[in-house]
């Protein structure tokens, strides 16, 4: 009996079942669970030969997917080997920690808000070496593949020692040339992504931006003027630039305080090597790039051009 309740499918159903171990959970909560998901016709006999096969001690925590067509053995061999469910997840270059927190919680791999108050953990922030109120700049765009065992903390540091792994002691040591902190560097970054996603674009962005910082102009990027608000619903307006906003640069003068999103490699190298160029002013054209600027009146004849209502 016992042989042939190891190696027969539970049922001839084949139902595909997600089972979630949580990390901290002993070995009969495992079976409960198991139990509870339809996987366990015969408690004592599944006990048992888990015991048997080594499964007490050595389950690893996470989301499994098993089916019921599989017999008790491939069931507890696949829960000894700890092949749990895997999602490979997209974080897009420019995307707010606000934005990346609601992305990963929408595939249930983390709580909201316990994310959110993670990255905006002083303690928390300073032990990944990022020196600022928040992580925000620090959450490097990239496709990971996590599980829903790892949780906020676990995935937070994953991405963030992919920030530090692209930006590189060459990287650092440019920043320390151009008197800049890397703090400076990644907030100008942000800015320079929020306001192209056009890699050849970057450079000439981040040339106006360092020309306008030399110059005592404000940098006037209306990214900045809409940061902080929750419910922005994609379209910038006057209001929001007249907004007195600590991130925002139509009213501060000079770089915000922290980073507005999260940059990607192009747009730190960008904030590194800006163009050589003398452009103080660019406007959206009819295809999502820009038309730059030396001047007031160029500048306003691109306005007029393109029938943008205001200037950057």
């Amino acid at each position: 009996m016992a042989v042939n309740f190891a190696y027969r499918p539970v049922d001839a159903s084949s139902r595909t079942v997600l089972v979630d171990i949580p990390r901290g959970d002993g070995f009969l909560q495992i079976i409960d669970r198991l139990d509870q998901a339809g996987l366990v016709t015969n408690r004592p006999l599944f006990t048992a030969l888990a015991i048997f096969k080594g499964a007490a001690r050595q389950i690893r925590a996470g989301e499994y997917e098993l089916s019921s067509s599989m017999s008790p053995v491939e069931i507890i061999a696949k829960l000894v080997k700890g092949e749990i469910k895997f999602y490979m997840v997209t974080i897009p270059e420019d995307l707010t920690v606000r934005e990346i927190a609601a992305l990963l919680a929408a595939s249930k791999l983390v709580k909201e808000s316990n994310f959110l108050d993670l990255a905006r953990d002083r303690r928390f922030v300073a032990s990944l070496g990022v020196v600022g109120d928040s992580l925000e700049g620090y959450l490097y765009p990239e496709t990971y593949k996590l599980d829903r065992s790892m949780g906020s903390r676990e995935i937070i540091q994953i991405m963030n020692r992919q920030f530090w792994k692209r930006f590189t002691p060459e990287m650092r040591k440019r920043a320390a040339e151009m008197g800049m902190s890397i703090n400076e560097i990644v907030t100008m970054a942000s800015l320079i992504g929020k306001e192209t996603g056009f890699k050849d674009e970057k450079p000439l962005i981040s040339a106006v931006f360092y020309n306008r910082l030399g110059m005592g102009m404000k940098l006037q990027s209306d990214p900045t003027a809409v940061y902080d608000l929750e419910d922005f619903d994609g379209k910038i307006t006057r209001r929001h630039l007249l907004r007195d906003a600590p991130h925002n640069t139509y009213r501060i003068q000079g770089l915000p305080p922290g980073p507005i999103a999260n940059p990607d490699i192009d747009s730190l190298k960008a904030a590194l090597y800006p163009a050589r160029t003398n452009y103080l002013y660019f406007v959206a054209n009819n295809n999502g790039s820009h038309k730059f600027s030396s001047n007031l009146t160029a500048h306003q004849q691109a306005i007029s051009r393109y029938h943008i209502p205001r200037k950057k």
